[in-house]
């Protein structure tokens, strides 16, 4: 039996999420505008079988592909939504499943700190060094959730709600963490729109 853990569709990829991943991607990089798939079971090495379907379906690339003993995940994207779409409803007929029976996001964690200190943004700086930097005195928003996958469409909705700046978006293992930063009230803006965005996950 496979776990339909996470399937999130992203309409189109922002510009510093789309730069994010493509720092991470060991296949073909995504870039702004792409539509993107996530997907992610368990066990791990049936996401094998699934990136096959996935790439035999249509004209996808394959950005990712994450392979753990617990989870397994894909990360197939292009410039055409369609084809996505194609791919992603193959790989749903292959499992005998909808959308609808993905795992629910649960929420572990949510906080937003605000004026932070520069011995507090110079260690989360020297952590991250795939996104930006975040700056002392600004807003920082932070966000954990089960299953990783959805913190990619979390990242996503809140860089298209507010001007912000994307620090930090890992979404492998258990797990998913996303580090926003900029002004109060940007970060108040774009922390709403990840929350609702992990609550209602977008359907194709």
């Amino acid at each position: 039996m496979i776990e339909l853990r996470t399937y999130v569709f992203i309409d189109s990829l922002q510009p510093q999420l789309a730069e994010y991943l493509a720092t991470a991607s060991q296949g073909f990089l995504p870039v702004p505008g792409d539509a993107c798939l996530w997907v992610e079971v368990s066990p791990g090495m049936a996401v094998h079988r699934l990136t096959d379907i996935a790439l035999k379906a249509s004209s996808v690339r394959l950005a990712q592909q994450v392979v753990e003993r617990a989870f397994g995940s894909m990360v197939i994207h292009h410039r055409v939504q369609s084809d996505v779409v194609q791919a992603g409803n193959t790989v749903l007929e292959y499992l005998g499943r909808e959308q609808t029976e993905r795992q629910p996001c649960e929420i572990a964690w949510q906080e937003i700190i605000r004026g932070m200190t520069p011995d507090h943004t110079v260690l989360i700086n020297r952590q991250n060094r795939r996104g930006n930097m975040i700056l002392p005195d600004q807003s920082m928003f932070i966000l954990e959730v089960e299953p990783a996958g959805y913190v990619v469409y979390a990242a996503n909705q809140a860089e298209k709600a507010a001007s912000i700046s994307l620090i930090d978006v890992r979404a492998v293992g258990k797990y998913g963490r996303l580090t926003i930063a900029g002004t109060e009230g940007n970060v108040d803006e774009a922390a709403r729109a990840a929350i609702a965005a992990v609550k209602n996950p977008a359907m194709t």
